[in-house]
């Protein structure tokens, strides 16, 4: 149960997070391609305030996120972290004072509904608490080759897949930035000396600036709409296979394959959705602007 709550509240503080960094990058307009217009962008981007606040929220949820992962299965943290969007859905409406759609609320009980059925179906097992270099070498290359063919992919297309190709390429990598917190967190009994002496907690924060650009990427690219998806699902998806490669988390297939796969549909379903709910797009923010002017108008 505590793995499960602080789950959700790191799930309920990123998505605060995406939401708010969405709205700055919806702001500033892209100004053209190109490395040196891409980084001009990302430096107008940073110092907006709602970047700022999102960069607090994603933060908090990294602590909570952690916490998480220091009692509980990668397996299990990670594909809960999907609920993000829920919980987007639900502090969305409340602010900006959106009534739900039923459309949108059948796509809120899809996700809900997929999330449960694929975590009782596959039931993630806890497994070491670390990992042996050998298998963090072997698995790294792979998720790094990975990556690096949906950056490659996704220089050669524009729009919605572009987006979601980088999407996908964040979600890997925060996949990845999990399993590296998970195995720092596993050393933390040994020491200090144990978890900044060794190479996991540096890498953990290099894979994690990685996924924060390729995310700051996908925004740039693309709408929530475009990106969300292979951002939920591909985390949770990833983070299953690196929790049963690295530390031999177990989970249930054999007949339950074909509920799992349900799950895994019905989420998908859900997170488009959602993902291109007003609370949740960010389209509120296109909706409330007065023609001519920068700054949102209150919301009646």
């Amino acid at each position: 149960m505590l793995v499960v709550v602080l789950a959700l509240l790191a799930a309920l503080s990123n998505a605060a997070a995406s939401v708010l960094q969405r709205r700055a990058a919806a702001d500033e307009p892209e100004g053209g391609a190109g490395v040196r217009q891409a980084v001009r962008w990302l430096g107008k981007v940073l110092r907006r305030r709602y970047w700022v606040a999102g960069a607090g929220m994603l933060a908090l949820s990294t602590v909570l996120q952690a916490a998480a992962l220091g009692v509980g299965s990668l397996a299990l943290v990670q594909p809960l972290m999907a609920t993000e969007l829920l919980f987007t859905l639900v502090v969305g409406s409340v602010v900006f004072h959106r009534r739900p759609d039923p459309r949108t609320w059948l796509a809120f009980a899809a996700l809900a509904a997929g999330l449960a059925v694929f975590l009782i179906s596959v039931a993630p097992a806890t497994g070491r608490s670390t990992a042996s270099a050998g298998r963090w070498l072997v698995t790294a290359g792979a998720v790094l080759g990975a990556v690096v063919a949906l950056v490659v992919t996704a220089r050669a297309v524009r729009g919605a897949p572009r987006a979601g190709l980088l999407g996908l390429a964040s979600a890997v990598s925060f996949s990845l930035t999990a399993a590296l917190l998970k195995e720092v967190t596993g050393r933390i009994p040994d020491g200090v000396g144990a978890v900044l002496g060794t190479w996991p907690v540096y890498a953990t924060a290099v894979a994690g600036a990685v996924a924060f650009l390729l995310l700051q990427s996908a925004f740039r690219a693309g709408t929530l709409a475009a990106s969300q998806p292979a951002l939920t699902l591909g985390d949770a998806l990833t983070s299953v296979a690196l929790g049963w490669a690295l530390f031999g988390e177990q989970i249930t297939l054999g007949v339950r394959v074909v509920p799992a796969v349900l799950g895994v549909a019905l989420m998908g379903a859900g997170t488009v959705g959602l993902a291109r709910a007003p609370s949740v797009s960010g389209s509120w923010d296109a909706a409330s602007r007065s023609p001519g002017t920068d700054s949102p108008r209150s919301v009646p």
